[in-house]
């Protein structure tokens, strides 16, 4: 029990000693965040966990900390990920972030992940608490690999008697592909994946359908807000 005691108390310790290191390296001029402070069950060591973007001389701090707290001290430098890992906090899903709570490991992820899963290229919604992009855009990639496989590549033109029809997106989880016409970029259309294969089929053996039209399962308008077009489209979000 007296152990426990110790430990309790060394944890205790830690939030005060954190700020209080912070204010020193501040008054050192240091460019480093101090981000957690992690003592020993016995409380006659600390770790002191930090970032920083360039190499920092500690060594004056070290000195200044181990005379100021009366303990052994490490410092130990970690990236922005492990930093969110050890504050937690919850992430935009609503729950707590998986850093903090089961993953072991960080894998890189890159914006190809994002791509892949037809997200938007928005730096605001993919970056998580770290500021880097979410690391659960890595949990679904190899479901979207596998599934993609099945769909035809989107540099194919799907060749009608009305025109020429390019590729604008995939949606993997209702098996539909977005197309539209090459003189009318706004009218855009989802075709069923099975029945855009046999549009390529007869394409390859040189029969033009009459119009894409004919197989579309949705219809829609893209509107374009930059130029002031279809401005009335707005209400149907009232």
């Amino acid at each position: 029990q007296v152990d426990v005691d110790k430990w309790r108390e060394a944890i205790h310790k830690e939030e005060e000693t954190m700020l209080r290191s912070r204010k020193i390296a501040a008054d050192l001029g240091l460019n480093m965040k101090i981000g957690d402070v992690e003592y020993q069950g016995d409380g006659t060591k600390a770790i002191f966990y930090y970032i920083a973007d360039e190499r920092v001389d500690f060594r004056e701090l070290i000195k200044l900390l181990a005379d100021e707290f009366k303990i052994r001290i490490e410092m130990r430098q970690i990236g922005v990920r492990q930093e969110a890992s050890r504050l937690g906090g919850i992430g935009s899903c609503g729950r707590e972030l998986c850093c903090s709570t089961w993953m072991s490991s960080f894998k890189s992820v890159s914006t190809s992940n994002a791509r892949l899963q037809q997200l938007s290229l928005n730096p605001q919604k993919l970056a998580g608490q770290c500021g880097k992009l979410k690391c659960c855009l890595n949990f679904e990639s190899e479901m979207y690999e596998d599934a993609l496989k099945e769909f035809p590549s989107s540099k194919i033109v799907l060749k009608t008697k009305k025109g020429n029809a390019v590729h604008h997106k995939n949606d993997v989880f209702k098996q539909l592909i977005w197309y539209s016409y090459e003189n009318e970029r706004s009218d855009i259309m989802a075709i069923p994946l099975d029945k855009v294969k046999k549009i390529i089929k007869k394409n390859e053996k040189g029969i033009l359908p009459e119009k894409l039209e004919d197989f579309a399962f949705v219809r829609d308008k893209k509107v374009d807000f930059e130029n002031g077009a279809d401005q009335d489209d707005l209400n149907r979000f009232d």
